[in-house]
């Protein structure tokens, strides 16, 4: 006992950090108690923990399960009753032991206050310091603490939201805890994936995803089934931050609007790949030759150019730079022949687009006019692309960029575009977070009107459709102007359009009557008739009356108070209008000199002098315009009672003179008249950039038109000049077959004339029946000269040019004589001399009747030996040598004639083969 008493007189702090735990279990208990019973977080009960905040480290990661409860217990409390200052100093000694010790105690109490404790330190200020000092305990070697670890991150961003707790450094490190050996620790990885599931959605994936295994993937599918038929996930515990914005707001309304604008599920789902993923380099990896492919007139080299720009956008974030060079060469790409470029060069802007987001803002001129001109495609594919490009455009600006090209190519003479146009309106007014201005609704319902007196029904229910959604963003009763002068008809489908549109932009008029009912009590009292006339009153005694100042001295003293009250109304609407500072500017000669020293006490002082002094109020119908009589007397009778109170109110609300008021107007309609002619100017721009594309495309059409002309006709002359040189072929062989046919029917009357000469000889001479029997006949002649796939030559033929060129027939005398004859064959012949091998020409046609007429030769040769054995035989016994010879010729003459046939062969083969 006496130990225990000596334990409770010393001081806190002492047995805060004592050796014995039961008396760090007291301290711990005590320090709880004093903390919820102080008054405020100034209280000095917290100072010695602000100034020593090692003291919180001790206390979570104390040895003693029993007293590390209580003294997270009353952590818990010095986080919920003392200054944000002592958190903060705390934080970084407490986080790491907490993480460390406490979340994977067997103790439920303490689990639960050091989750506690986490909550209380992000409340405080942030979450983004207690992740980072989380995040290495992730690398523990105790699966027990990874897996509590992740636990804590799970609840943290359960209750504090994605939007407020950065996910991305945990994502980075998802794949390291699924690859993790502990099943408890995978469990707990998959239980924060579906958390992150909850706000972030599939924008998630490319951070992770493709690091895990397909059955993790799998397993992870199905946990995200079920998240996707919950409900939108909100914000369940607010940071001090919020908590006092929440108590700033209006008593009625601001935990509604509150839980609206924090807890929304929208807000969650808008978080997408490009806010999660780190911004990557593209341009330094563009190959060098891209622009030459690009340019290159093959369009497999223009589209394999753009499939490799393709791979590198295809990021979920794009490092800034200049692409101002690209993206021309993209714009160009929209006018190329071959709808594979386009759609590709399409799908490029559209990742360039989605990469740099609001940095893409400064292309959009470049790009934006040319896809919609492409509009023009009927195949769906290359439309939807076209279409996926504008979309990811407008994302990177704003309506009030876009709306000019839209407006010009909602009048475009080709239809597919008008109506590829209007769908890109109709997706724009859809995705808009900001209502229009009244200018831009008005031209998109003057457009949108147009539209709907086209004659083909998508455009007039396009159209409709534009109306409807403006409709749904500014409000039925604000649209019910726009559509007078409609028929019942077209005001019925624009109201269908209406109720089933889906905007994301609201036109919520704030109430007036907080900001307004505050101001009518000013002009209220400022309404009063005389003080509103003093001014102009007062101006005009000012240069007269010189001495009166001194008298109102004294009745300008009460007015500092009232002088408070000028300054409320001031920025109320009527009175904030008529300011006296104009009235100062339509008489600066004589109320300058005196209003320079006082800004307020000078118009009531004066105000005074008009009833006091006569004289003055002589000038006042100058320059009131008889209005500063009616002052005077209004004025006289009030002045005395209620000086202090009734003048200083209707200053503020002093109206302008007549000529300010006309000036006013004049300026009012002088800046409606620009206003209206700056709209026609943008009319009649929008008509004649209109009419300057219809004639780029009217010259584009016109080159192309001629471009083919003039290939057409190239092609028409290739042509010409080809059957010209066909025709003079088939002249050139039809004259040689023409020579030949000569040749042939000169040879036939030579050999005819040659057999008559020989029927006539003797019975042994060559013309006789021996020679008949081996000359060819009419017959064979032309059916050789018929057969164009045969040797067009004969025995004819080789008599005549062998004639003609110089090779006589073997001389009749040699017909007498079988040896003589033989002799001669062979010098006139020739098969072994070089002379007549000499005399040949080298040309085919030559070729062909010198090779007959060899033949021929051993057809005379035949038929002499035969004659010559026949009628040796016949005529005398005594020929016995000439009949030895004989059959010596006729041996040759076989020998002879059976190498001709081969040659004939080869020559019919050759001819056969040449291309005729």
């Amino acid at each position: 006992m006496a130990e225990e008493e000596d334990f409770s007189s010393l001081p806190l702090t002492d047995r805060w950090v004592h050796k014995v735990w039961k008396v760090r279990k007291q301290a711990y208990e005590e320090a709880a108690q004093i903390f919820e019973k102080t008054p405020d977080e100034y209280d000095p009960a917290f100072r010695p923990f602000t100034q020593d905040p090692s003291l919180w480290k001790s206390a979570a990661a104390d040895s003693n399960v029993a007293a590390q409860q209580e003294g997270l217990a009353a952590l818990c409390a010095f986080l919920k009753f003392g200054s944000s200052d002592g958190a903060l100093r705390a934080r970084q000694h407490a986080v790491t032991p907490i993480a460390e010790k406490c979340l994977s105690s067997t103790r439920a109490a303490t689990k639960a206050s050091a989750l506690e404790a986490l909550l209380l330190f992000i409340e405080v200020d942030v979450p983004g310091p207690v992740i980072e000092e989380l995040l290495p305990v992730l690398s523990s070697k105790q699966p027990k603490v990874v897996a509590a670890a992740l636990a804590a991150l799970t609840q943290i961003y359960h209750n504090y939201g994605c939007k407020i707790a950065d996910p991305k450094p945990v994502l980075k490190i998802l794949p390291k805890v699924f690859s993790h050996a502990d099943k408890n620790v995978r469990a707990e990885a998959t239980n924060l994936a579906v958390e992150f599931y909850r706000w972030l959605r599939d924008a998630m994936k490319p951070m992770f995803w493709n690091d895990l295994k397909p059955t993790q993937q799998n397993d992870l599918e199905s946990q995200f089934e079920k998240v996707k038929a919950e409900g939108a996930p909100k914000q369940e515990r607010l940071l001090r931050s919020q908590q006092a914005e929440k108590e700033r707001a209006p008593a009625g309304d601001g935990e509604d609007n509150y839980e609206e604008d924090g807890g929304e599920a929208e807000e969650p789902v808008e978080v997408d790949a490009f806010d999660l993923a780190e911004p990557q380099d593209v341009i330094g990896k563009v190959p060098k030759d891209f622009f030459d492919n690009l340019g290159s007139s093959k369009w497999k080299e223009r589209k394999e150019a753009l499939e490799a720009l393709y791979g590198l956008v295809n990021v979920p974030r794009i490092k800034d730079g200049d692409f101002s060079e690209i993206n021309r060469a993209l714009a160009k790409c929209m006018k190329d022949a071959n709808i594979a470029v386009v759609t590709q060069a399409a799908q490029c802007i559209e990742l360039l687009a989605k990469g740099l987001r609001n940095g893409y803002s400064k292309y959009r001129s470049t790009v934006m006019q040319p896809i919609m001109e492409r509009l023009k495609e009927k195949k769906q594919t290359v439309a939807e692309a076209l279409g996926a490009a504008l979309d990811a455009v407008f994302l990177s600006t704003d309506l009030t960029d876009c709306l000019e090209d839209i407006t010009t190519f909602l009048v475009h003479k080709n239809p597919q575009v008008k109506e590829g146009t209007m769908k890109f309106l109709v997706r724009c007014l859809r995705t808009t977070k900001t209502v229009p201005s009244k200018q831009e609704i008005a031209t998109m319902v003057e457009s949108a009107k147009k539209l709907l007196s086209e004659s083909s029904e998508g455009l007039r229910s396009g159209g409709a459709e534009i109306l409807g959604t403006i409709m749904k963003i500014i409000g039925e009763r604000a649209m019910n102007p726009h559509l007078e002068g409609l028929d019942d008809i077209r005001k019925t489908k624009v109201k269908e359009f209406y109720e089933t549109a889906e905007v994301k932009a609201k036109d919520k008029p704030k109430p007036p009557p907080p900001a307004a009912r505050a101001p009518p009590g000013g002009p209220k009292k400022a309404v009063g008739g005389g003080p509103k006339k003093g001014p102009p009153g007062m101006k005009k005694p000012t240069p007269a009356a010189a001495a009166p100042p001194p008298e109102p001295a004294p009745a300008a003293a009460p007015r500092p108070g009232p002088g408070s009250k000028l300054g409320m109304p001031k920025p109320g609407g009527l009175g904030g209008l008529k300011v006296p500072q104009k009235r100062t500017l339509s008489g600066p000669s004589p109320a300058s000199p005196r209003r320079p020293p006082p800004a307020q006490s000078p118009p009531p002082a004066e105000e005074e002098e008009a009833p006091m002094s006569p004289p003055p109020a002589k000038p006042a119908p100058r320059m009131g315009l008889g209005r500063g009589g009616l002052a005077g007397r209004s004025l006289a009778k009030p002045a005395a009672p209620a000086i202090p109170a009734a003048p200083p109110s209707p200053t503020p609300a002093s109206g302008l003179t007549a000529i300010e008021r006309a000036e006013l107007e004049e300026l009012r309609d002088a800046n409606e008249r620009l206003l209206k002619a700056l709209e026609d100017a943008r009319h009649d721009r929008a008509k004649l950039m209109s009419e300057i594309q219809e004639l780029k495309n009217q010259n584009a059409g016109l080159i192309e038109d001629h471009t083919r002309d003039v290939l057409s006709i190239k092609a028409k002359e290739t042509q010409l000049v080809r059957a010209r040189s066909d025709a003079e072929a088939a002249e050139q062989t039809n004259e040689r077959l023409r020579r030949e046919l000569d040749r042939l029917k000169r040879a036939l009357s030579k050999a005819e004339a040659l057999n008559a000469a020989g029927g006539s000889g003797s019975p042994g001479s060559p013309g006789s029946l021996g020679f008949r029997a081996m000359s060819p006949t009419h017959d064979e002649i032309y059916r050789d000269a018929s057969n164009p796939t045969r040797n067009r030559m004969s025995m004819a033929s080789t008599l005549s040019e062998e004639k003609e060129n110089g090779d006589a027939i073997p001389h009749p005398r040699s017909k007498l004589s079988p040896e003589l004859r033989y002799t001669g064959s062979n010098a006139s012949s020739g098969r072994g001399s070089p002379a007549r091998g000499f005399r040949r020409e080298v040309s085919l046609e030559e070729k062909e009747p010198r090779n007959a007429d060899i033949g021929y030769g051993g057809y005379s040769e035949r038929a002499g030996s035969r004659t010559g054995s026949r009628t040796g035989g016949r005529e005398t016994p005594s020929s016995t040598n000439t009949a030895t010879s004989g059959m010596e010729s006729w041996k040759r003459a076989a020998e002879v004639t059976s190498q001709l046939k081969a040659r004939i062969e080869q020559m019919k083969a050759k001819q056969a083969s040449r291309p005729q």
